[in-house]
């Protein structure tokens, strides 16, 4: 047998292969092409034309007067599809209530399970309609976002996107709950502020009518005593000669009252500012602070001897030393400094 034309013969029966491996190829895409085209393209036109269009049109955002509830129960199936296609082109899908795609289609389907138009427009509007239900979980409509999940699962209760929506309703409850909940406690924080800086004005008015009441008295006091010594003093100079020895031990007790010293009484006390910072973290103490009284009534030479804690209120409790008003010492009638020493205490 003659083989020296046989390796030739098998490279011209490859060949010959992939031309035709190319024609089966080209036939499967032209047929694949044709099918679309004649058989699942104009089904699907026919399904969106008998749902009202196409359901990935966007949302519309304008503003339009919600068309009252429709009478469900009184339409026949072909009233509820005509209906349903009105709210698709109206973008109703889920919205308002009683009167929406969804409704209508799932009324449909009571009435005739098998329909194919209201099963297939269901299923091709599901994910438009859940946007509409994320839209109101997003704008914190939460009960409408209830009712329109509700609505879906009826159409596809075992979709996963009412899960995610769920979820989701769920975290934004959540969250309006805290934001609520943080409102409250700020506000009833400032309550709190408020009561107390009414309570600490009314206790500094309640003490500086109590210095003022005592300042009162002691100046009462001291014009009585003068009032007394003066009247020794006249008593005495009319005392006949023989009564030197009255004479003399009066004159002695009106000396004594007139060189009798007063100390310094406070007029006007000034509540120390609470430090932002101290208040914020929720922090008290007190403070010792030393000073003179000058002979005009002033403070000067304010100083702190001890503090707890050291430099959270030394500077208000200065600042409020400073603004005091006192009626200076006096000694033999004449106003002197003095020095006076004061604890000032910082509560919440």
């Amino acid at each position: 047998m003659d083989t020296r034309y046989i390796p030739v013969t098998r490279r011209h029966a490859r060949g010959a292969v992939k031309p035709v491996v190319i024609a089966v190829i080209a036939v499967i895409a032209l047929l694949a092409v044709a099918a679309w085209f004649l058989i699942i393209k104009p089904h699907q036109d026919l399904v969106m034309a008998d749902a009202g269009g196409h359901p990935s049109t966007p949302v519309s955002t304008a503003t339009r007067s919600a068309p009252p509830p429709a009478d469900v129960a009184g339409m026949d199936v072909n009233q509820l599809l005509a209906e349903a296609r009105t709210a698709m082109n109206e973008q109703r899908y889920l919205a308002p209530t009683g009167n929406n795609a969804f409704l209508f289609y799932l009324r449909v389907l009571e009435k005739d399970p098998g329909n194919k138009v209201a099963s297939d427009a269901l299923r091709e509007t599901f994910p438009f309609a859940a946007t509409s239900a994320e839209q109101a979980i997003n704008s914190r409509d939460f009960n409408e976002a209830q009712r329109q999940i509700d609505l879906l699962a009826k159409a596809d209760p075992t979709n996963f996107t009412l899960t995610i929506l769920r979820s989701k309703l769920d975290a934004q409850r959540k969250t309006l709950d805290k934001q609520q909940q943080l409102a409250a406690d700020q506000e009833k924080a400032q309550q709190l502020a408020a009561q107390k800086a009414a309570a600490d004005k009314v206790a500094a008015d309640k003490l500086a009518a109590e210095q003022q009441k005592a300042q009162l008295a002691a100046e009462q006091a001291k014009t009585q005593q003068a009032r007394t010594a003066q009247s020794t003093g006249q008593q005495a100079a009319k005392a006949p000669s023989g009564a030197g020895d009255s004479t003399a031990t009066a004159g002695a007790d009106s000396g004594n009252a007139a060189g009798q010293a007063a100390g310094a009484v406070l007029l006007k006390a000034v509540g120390a500012r609470y430090p932002t910072a101290a208040m914020r973290a929720r922090q008290e103490g007190w403070v010792v602070v030393s000073f003179t009284v000058d002979a005009d009534g002033g403070t000067s030479d304010v100083k702190v001897v001890d503090a707890q804690p050291r430099r959270i209120f030394d500077r208000a409790a200065m600042d409020a030393v400073e603004r005091y008003r006192f009626t200076p010492a006096m000694k033999d009638g004449v106003a002197v400094s003095s020095t006076k020493q004061q604890r000032i205490e910082f509560k919440l």
